[in-house]
């Protein structure tokens, strides 16, 4: 069962999607890590192992979204867990579980964390983020194939995800937006928007606004494009990407995007 909503503590191949393995979907878009290194540090490195693990187990019993801290003093670490609102609880649980994995591999226990995957999304820090605005750092894949009309297929596109930027807004804090729009007659832009629910509704708007404003400078006409902040997510395709309203199980395929890891 797809999770509905959220609580507080909580390219054209489409006739194969349904058909594909979910260890496809699982693997990372990307990852962020920086700051001091904690890994000789028996005591702040447990409390990062205790941690994400409390958010993998918490999160996908809580209705997809978490945070928690572990630690006292000079060594009490922040989470935040969140999957995709469209996601099933299964598929939450899974995510989150490859991504404990992958976060201490990535960033090897320094002080700031993040990874994100199709499905889900985690990060820890050593200093209280929660409910606080960060477009600093992200990833962005950007498909290596692109549509002819450019000026076009940007305007279509500005359009699908004001939409579900405003699906976003009438929902908020407990939704997500995600939009069909038809481009030509045999083409569709599919769209979707999501913040982080800790956020207050003035900062979910602003987070999603930068994020989608750096499309036409980054993505171009791109036939995809996926912008992955802390604070917020934003994709759009020409396929079907989300659950719900064309089904399947989609996933991102790497080989066919350009990655860039944003940060300032």
């Amino acid at each position: 069962m797809a999770f509905g909503g959220r609580r507080a503590c909580r390219s054209l191949v489409l006739f194969s999607l349904a058909l594909l393995p979910l260890g496809l979907a699982m693997e990372s878009i990307g990852s962020y890590c920086a700051g001091t290194s904690y890994a000789f540090n028996n005591e702040a490195s447990a409390s990062i192992s205790t941690l994400s693990y409390d958010l993998a187990v918490q999160c996908s019993t809580a209705g997809g979204f978490v945070t928690s801290s572990v630690g006292k003093g000079k060594n009490v670490f922040y989470g935040l867990a969140q999957c995709r609102g469209d996601v099933s609880a299964g598929d939450c649980k899974s995510c989150l579980g490859i991504a404990v994995k992958h976060l201490a591999a990535d960033c090897n226990f320094l002080a700031d964390a993040r990874i994100w995957y199709d499905y889900c999304s985690m990060r820890y820090r050593n200093a209280d983020f929660v409910g606080q605005l960060d477009t600093d750092a992200g990833v962005i894949l950007v498909s290596v194939v692109t549509m002819d009309n450019p000026k076009k297929f940007q305007e279509a596109v500005r359009k699908a995800m004001g939409k579900a930027m405003a699906q976003v807004a009438e929902a908020f804090p407990d939704g997500m937006g995600r939009v069909k729009e038809k481009y030509t007659s045999s083409v569709n832009i599919y769209g979707l928007a999501e913040c982080s629910p800790d956020l207050e509704s003035a900062a979910c708007a602003q987070c999603l606004s930068t994020a989608v404003s750096r499309f036409n400078e980054t993505c171009g006409a791109a036939q995809g494009c996926q912008i992955n902040y802390s604070s917020c997510r934003v994709r759009y395709e020409i396929y079907p990407f989300y659950f719900s309203l064309d089904g399947g199980r989609a996933f991102t395929d790497l080989a066919k995007y350009t990655k860039v890891v944003v940060h300032r």
